[in-house]
């Protein structure tokens, strides 16, 4: 089948990206949004017990609220803030439900590349449409084409191991059966039961790590709970910048969600070990895990794991794709330097557009917490702005498209990989040099924080 002149095809977006289907409407783009999840926001849904640690009003699109103003859909009151599943339930099904035909569910995109040309032909190239194989939840298959291809996809489902090195630790996936990648809900009775009274490694220094140490913490506190005790290994030391930017952060919630996770270590429900990278996962006589480090350590036998290092972008379906992608982040050769953790919190990110996130392969858009490949410091209005301008683009009107204006929230510390995250790099600024390795124990806090049902999370996305 020959394909249709490329003016008359919609605008692919991979992956839940409801708001840039917003903005192309509004431009009169026809978009195909497609899900790979049963249910619009599926990977939100998994996290759907976190709270945000943005509000309502920093979470919801301008042009996604236009679009859904005529059902009479208002937003929540925008100082509060919702959890993934209010996000889910409360935005992102209605605007779903407004866009009707053009959002599909169960179909997994497992393809793009461009008609009639490997990622090696070179004639004609700019010319062809792109083409998308798509796989249904019946097992059949799809080819479709466009004029445009938005990848909202995320990172969700990839990510990053236990081992210090970028690589699963040894015995990491044997260990699979205690082993988690998420941060657990608590709340749900089976969940609880595999931690409660259980000692738990959480290994990580985000947000998703502030988070599952303040649930364990609480955990810790109930009757049901009792003996629980959280191990929080990281892979460099406790300085200044540790715990966020407290109540310095122009994100309240950010910063409280960091006086909590200090709290489970001030009050004694978590022990800190630092400058740890992880090497091995290996099982003690009694079926318990012990983590083994490059530095030939051992730790005590904990009964869970759970991983918290970060997400990465699955790139396997755009391997016929001509991307310029960062050699470190993996993200848009032009975004990179912007965005790099080791020089960037959440709030200190330029404003960026089309122009930063285009390739050489043009048409083509990574865009959302995709764009940002490995670093962790993105805010779910940085993603908004992305796609207006990117809709802008696709529409011609590049006088908007370049008109990006975007100011976010200053203090919150995002620390990723690299030198922000070696042992010996004094993370406060000064001269001095970060701890040495060791289990540590916190003096008394300054403050009581929130506890952790009112210190929202989320990361540094949002979302």
């Amino acid at each position: 089948m020959n394909p249709p002149a490329t003016t008359e095809l919609p605008v692919v977006v991979i992956g839940a990206g409801l708001a840039a289907a917003a903005h192309l409407t509004g431009r009169g783009i026809e978009p195909l949004v497609l899900e790979a999840g049963q249910t619009v926001g599926a990977a939100v849904r998994e996290w759907s017990h976190v709270r945000l640690f943005s509000t309502w009003g920093e979470v919801v699109d301008p042009a996604a609220e236009k679009l859904l103003a005529p059902t009479g859909w208002t937003r929540p009151a925008p100082a509060t803030y919702p959890s993934g599943g209010d996000w889910a339930e409360q935005y992102l099904q209605p605007l779903a439900d407004v866009l009707g035909e053009r959002v599909r569910t169960g179909a997994r995109v497992t393809g793009v590349s461009r008609a009639g040309r490997d990622r090696i032909v070179d004639a004609d190239r700019d010319t062809q449409p792109f083409v998308v194989h798509v796989t249904y939840a019946d097992g059949a298959e799809e080819r479709l084409f466009a004029r445009a291809v938005i990848d909202a996809s995320g990172t969700w489902t990839a990510p990053s191991p236990a081992g210090g090195s970028g690589l699963a630790a040894l015995g990491e996936r044997a260990a699979a059966d205690r082993v988690t990648y998420r941060v657990p809900d608590l709340k749900d009775p089976a969940v609880r039961a595999r931690y409660a009274g259980k000692r738990t490694a959480v290994i990580g220094s985000g947000a998703s790590a502030f988070t599952a140490l303040a649930y364990l913490a609480d955990l810790a506190k109930t009757d049901d709970g009792k003996g629980t005790k959280a191990v929080w290994i990281l892979r460099r030391g406790i300085s200044g910048s540790t715990f966020g930017g407290g109540e310095a952060d122009q994100l309240p919630a950010r910063g409280a969600l960091g006086l909590a996770a200090k709290a489970a270590v001030d009050d004694g429900y978590a022990d800190a070990v630092t400058g740890f990278r992880t090497e091995a996962i290996e099982r003690d006589g009694d079926g318990r895990l012990v983590l083994a480090g490059e530095d030939g350590r051992r730790l005590d036998p904990v009964d869970e794991v759970i991983v918290l290092t970060g997400f990465r972008p699955d790139l396997s379906f755009l391997s016929e794709i001509r991307l310029g992608l960062d050699e470190r982040l993996q993200a848009p050769v032009q975004l990179a330097p912007l965005i790099d953790p080791n020089q960037h919190s959440c709030g200190t990110v330029y404003p960026h557009g089309h122009r930063e996130l285009a390739h050489s392969e043009q048409g083509i858009y990574l865009v959302g917490m995709k764009s940002y490949g490995r670093a962790p410091t993105f805010l779910a209005m940085t993603g908004y702005e992305q796609v207006r301008s990117v809709a802008a683009a696709i529409a011609g009107d590049l006088d908007s498209a370049d008109r990006v204006e975007l100011t976010l929230p200053e203090t919150g510390v995002c620390g990723g990989a690299g030198l922000f995250d070696t042992p010996e790099t004094d993370q406060t600024g000064g001269g001095g040099c970060a701890p040495a390795p060791q289990l540590i124990q916190l003096g008394a806090p300054a403050a009581a924080p929130a506890a952790a049902e009112q210190a929202p999370a989320g990361g540094c996305c949002g979302s």
